[in-house]
């Protein structure tokens, strides 16, 4: 079960993060709100995201952490980057467009 985690991790944070700032931001957008504070909680759930991902992939390297097994170690790896990658690319347009529009 373990392995099964170690796996599936990142792509499930990124798809809780996915899901909670574009959540966030139709409540934004929904209300109407234009005030600055809006767009810093965005930016702020960005970079926690982020910030989530990275701390998950060095876990990930930790020994302390890592599989016994050489494939589960190189798939928690790879779904890690995956993981990674998607929270960027994704959230990207939350830091760098308009966020109601």
């Amino acid at each position: 079960m373990r392995d099964v985690l170690r796996i599936l991790i990142a792509p499930l944070v990124w798809l809780a993060a996915f899901s909670a700032i574009y959540g966030l931001h139709g409540l934004i957008c929904g209300h109407g709100i234009t005030a600055p504070p809006p767009r810093l909680l965005l930016l702020a759930g960005y970079g926690l995201a982020v910030a989530a991902q990275v701390a998950l992939l060095w876990a990930l390297h930790v020994p302390r952490f890592a599989s016994p097994s050489p494939f589960v170690s190189f798939v928690s790896h790879a779904t890690g980057w995956v993981g990674l990658v998607a929270t960027v690319w994704s959230l990207l347009p939350v830091a760098v467009t308009s966020y109601c529009g």
